[in-house]
């Protein structure tokens, strides 16, 4: 445990005078300023000791040291962690302007569909994450809205790689039921074994959610398992006309039911990248991953 430390320290943060950004059962995240280069970062605190053993606490330790090894412009980068009064604190990038779920639901309760140039801006930056992360063959386990941030710029990230999961559950890979039920895939949900084309599952009913502004298998009253029956089952409602036979192919082409039939991320990305620079380009934009679009702020 102690090599895990790196001379870095509490004391060394400042609590920002916003305060608390969330809570979870076993951890609390405050906005923070880091005192050496007044940067401002996200300062999460996990209570570690309280929730598993010593050998899967040095698992999830490992795996932070792994997720601070990522870099990608549309990855929330993890900037520093250390252990003080038997806590774990995890320092990571700041996403000033929230996150992609508060945009949507925003726009939900505005009655105001997202443009389809915007949501192809928005899609590609996510894709491009994932399909980094696959590359270094680290799997995310649980995309959707609210784990993409918006950086001051409007550029999006990826983030939360699994250090909520990791901390809560005992882990395997490849075989651990993991994730927001509404965007598992029917093998996770099944509790069977999985891999990369469980995320391109999830990527799927985010891009869904994006045109629709909701998600694909969301109904008032459901339980866990009718739940994962409509999953099973692919029971979802198209997505309108309005938009492009080629967002609705590309959604079609990750929500399937057999993983062998989705697209990998190499090729989801592909698709959105050609979109991207089409005609739905937004005006002013060069296109292309790690790029901020407009976004519309909270009010």
């Amino acid at each position: 445990m102690e090599a895990f430390n790196n001379g870095s320290r509490l004391a060394d943060y400042e609590m920002d005078g916003a305060g608390l950004i969330g809570r979870g059962k076993f951890s609390v995240v405050h906005r923070t300023r880091r005192k050496r280069d007044n940067k401002r970062v996200a300062l999460k605190k996990i209570q570690v000791f309280e929730m598993m053993d010593s050998k899967c606490r040095n698992e999830c330790l490992n795996e932070i040291k792994l997720l601070q090894s990522l870099g990608h412009p549309n990855i929330v980068q993890y900037l520093d962690a250390f252990i003080e009064d038997n806590e774990l604190h995890v320092a990571m990038e700041l996403a000033e302007r929230g996150d992609l779920g508060g945009l949507i639901k925003r726009a939900a309760s505005a009655g105001t569909p997202l443009p389809e140039g915007h949501v192809w801006e928005y899609f590609v930056q996510i894709a491009d994450a994932l399909r980094y992360m696959h590359s270094k063959r680290v799997m995310h386990r649980d995309i959707k809205p609210a784990n993409v941030f918006i950086m001051d710029t409007g550029v999006l990230k990826l983030g939360d790689l699994g250090l909520g999961r990791y901390f809560s559950s005992k882990t395997n890979m490849v075989h651990s039921t993991v994730g927001t039920p509404f965007y598992m895939s029917p093998e996770c949900i099944q509790g069977s074994y999985y891999d990369w084309k469980s995320d391109i599952w999830s990527l799927g009913c985010l891009l869904y959610e994006l045109a629709t502004l909701r998600s694909p298998f969301f109904t008032e009253g459901l339980n866990y398992y009718t739940l994962g029956k409509k999953i099973n089952k692919r029971a979802f409602e198209p997505i309108s006309g309005a938009f492009s036979a080629e967002l609705r192919g590309l959604v079609d082409h990750m929500i399937q039911v057999d993983p062998a039939h989705r697209l990998d991320s190499e090729a989801v990305y592909a698709v959105a990248v050609q979109r991207v620079g089409s005609s739905f380009s937004t005006p002013g934009m060069d296109g292309g991953a790690s790029t901020g679009v407009p976004v519309p702020m909270a009010s």
